[in-house]
């Protein structure tokens, strides 16, 4: 649930920032989005775990924040396209330092379950790369 008011205490700035982009899938369209203009179909295929209400949802909530903009074409069928603002630009280096410590944890997460799996067993296997390698920014 969004807040109406972040003056509440030093924390509200950092509560209101995972606010914008936090959650499961905003990072990521915010990924899929950085290297380029996505209508929503090429959204849904590059995102197949995601359902399109919940697609959807994410977007109009990034929409309303002024991170993403939504371009609507007069056509029929519609066209609909999907592209980071300048405003949202500026999370660029936000969301590289969040994949630079993410693929550090992971490899954390590694050693630790290499430590812990039980004797004659292999450790879990790592949770596979998605492609989400570099956050590509506009240069």
């Amino acid at each position: 649930m969004r807040h109406s008011d972040y003056t509440c205490h030093m924390g509200c700035p950092t509560e209101a920032a995972l606010e914008a982009i936090g959650g499961k899938w905003k990072g990521v369209i915010l990924y899929h989005l950085s290297d380029g203009t996505k209508r929503f179909g090429e959204l849904q295929r590059l995102l197949p775990h995601i359902t399109q209400r919940m697609l959807t949802r994410q977007l109009r909530s990034l929409e309303n924040d002024q991170i993403v903009h939504r371009q609507v074409y007069p056509e029929v069928p519609p066209k609909v396209e999907y592209s980071i603002t300048e405003f949202g630009q500026t999370l660029a280096p936000i969301l590289q330092a969040l994949q630079d410590w993410g693929e550090t944890y992971l490899k954390k997460l590694e050693e630790i379950r290499a430590r812990n799996a039980p004797v004659g067993r292999s450790p879990t296997p790592p949770a596979p790369d998605r492609g989400l390698t570099t956050i590509r920014s506009k240069g």
